[in-house]
């Protein structure tokens, strides 16, 4: 795609320049970001015992391998960073699904994505990780290293950035979240062009105030185990 962080960057500026992508108040920046820091550091600290206990599941059977994954993702201004997760899938999950070329046609089509009982790459642990929500948890880490906010337009990898069209710049201009207005509405069984919209739309309307409602909105969709998978 070659949307690498100069390009992006470049991009978003003449945007910016052009009043098309307005910049926030520094008191919402500061706000948002002091936020972000504490409330990832105090979730790291509460959470620290589940890395433990699933650690002791990562030593054997088809789990066996690092507990965390990292993938590439594309964030604010184009800039790529390493997303963090637990391990849901297989080691090299990526490198089996590109193998199997009518699978991962089907996973490009169906808007990056396999349904669980038909992708093999997904592990029983995994299975119950994604449906609890708990596979997200070391992404406090990136929360805390500032390449997301706990509140945010979902990261994207590369190829999906083709899914924004002109709106790109628009969608990168902000930092992606752990959670945002895209998974309150549906998430997974939201798929492209509508969540293009809502994305833009979280872009167009972002506040603290409308950062709290969407943190609110996510434990209640976490508990009812909404749209994950």
């Amino acid at each position: 795609m070659g949307y690498g962080k100069d390009i992006s960057v470049q991009t978003t500026s003449k945007e910016l320049q052009s009043g098309y992508i307005s910049e926030p108040s520094k008191l919402y920046s500061y706000s948002k970001r002091g936020f972000d820091i504490i409330a990832s550091i105090v979730g790291i600290i509460l959470t620290s015992p589940i890395y433990v206990i699933l650690w002791f599941f990562y030593q054997f059977g088809d789990n066996k391998g690092p507990i965390l994954f990292k993938q590439k993702r594309v964030g604010k201004n184009g800039e790529i960073f390493y997303i963090y997760k637990f391990r849901s899938m297989i080691v090299d999950a990526d490198k089996k699904l590109k193998e199997n070329k009518v699978l991962y046609q089907k996973y490009i089509k169906n808007n990056y994505k396999l349904e669980p009982e038909e992708d093999p790459r997904i592990t029983k642990l995994g299975g119950f990780l994604r449906k609890t929500s708990l596979d997200e948890l070391p992404q406090l880490i990136n929360v805390l290293q500032g390449k997301m906010s706990l509140v945010g337009p979902r990261p994207v990898v590369e190829e999906e950035l083709i899914e924004y069209g002109s709106q790109t710049a628009r969608f990168l201009s902000v930092k992606p979240g752990v959670t945002g207005y895209w998974q309150i509405s549906g998430r997974s069984s939201i798929g492209y062009p509508e969540r293009v919209k809502l994305e833009l739309y979280y872009v167009d309307n972002k506040s603290m105030l409308f950062d709290l409602k969407i943190l609110i909105k996510t434990i209640i969709t976490v508990a009812i185990k909404k749209g994950a998978y």
